[in-house]
């Protein structure tokens, strides 16, 4: 399976595939695909993004790291972590060069779709990658404005799936230190209880 062959398979313009079988452990959800991401055909692709290097430190990659030999994870990783109980889709499934090119539209057509693929393939967690996919999720899916959403778990979940909310990994979330995103990494793996993998 090629990066490219699912996206044009799913979705009729050209943007990331979606990782995604039944008894997943955990799904990675970003807001979008960025354009960068989309040309390079991996998720989180752009050098400067702090989630590859975190998810490397983190116990969340423990069992990955181990069965492929390696110390470090990289983009071109995304579609083999399927086979270790992990998968990736987006919010919006459209790209952009920025999150804030998105409006409330997107997330009102896209976030019922997400819905429907958690509600499909029913993984363990689904980890947002920052407030603002979540916060778009909830309210135009799970039809919950309004409410003071935090980092960390959710107390709304999709069927069997929990949602956890982790920090952004863009090196445009300045305040967030890279060994902050290892110990949210970590959450996740103490909240799957063994970790992935």
């Amino acid at each position: 399976m090629t990066a490219g062959s699912p996206a044009r398979a799913a979705y009729p313009f050209r943007t990331l595939p979606d990782y995604l079988r039944p008894g997943l452990d955990l799904v990675f959800i970003g807001i979008n695909p960025g354009l960068y991401s989309v040309r390079a055909g991996h998720y989180f692709a752009r050098p400067t993004s702090r989630f590859w290097p975190a998810f490397s430190r983190s116990r969340l990659s423990a069992g990955v790291r181990a069965d492929l030999g390696r110390d470090v994870l990289g983009p071109e990783d995304d579609g083999a972590l399927l086979a270790f109980g992990i998968g990736f889709t987006d919010v919006v499934k459209v790209p952009s060069g920025n999150a804030r090119d998105l409006s409330p539209s997107h997330f009102r057509t896209w976030a019922p779709r997400l819905l429907a693929r958690l509600e499909a393939h029913r993984p363990g967690v689904g980890c947002f990658h920052g407030l603002t996919a979540y916060r778009g999720f909830a309210r135009y899916a799970l039809h919950a404005a309004g409410m003071d959403w935090g980092l960390g778990l959710q107390p709304l979940g999709v069927n069997r799936t929990r949602l956890f909310v982790v920090p952004n990994p863009s090196p445009a979330n300045a305040h967030f230190r890279p060994a902050d995103y290892v110990r949210w990494y970590d959450r996740v793996a103490a909240l799957l209880g063994t970790g992935a993998g």
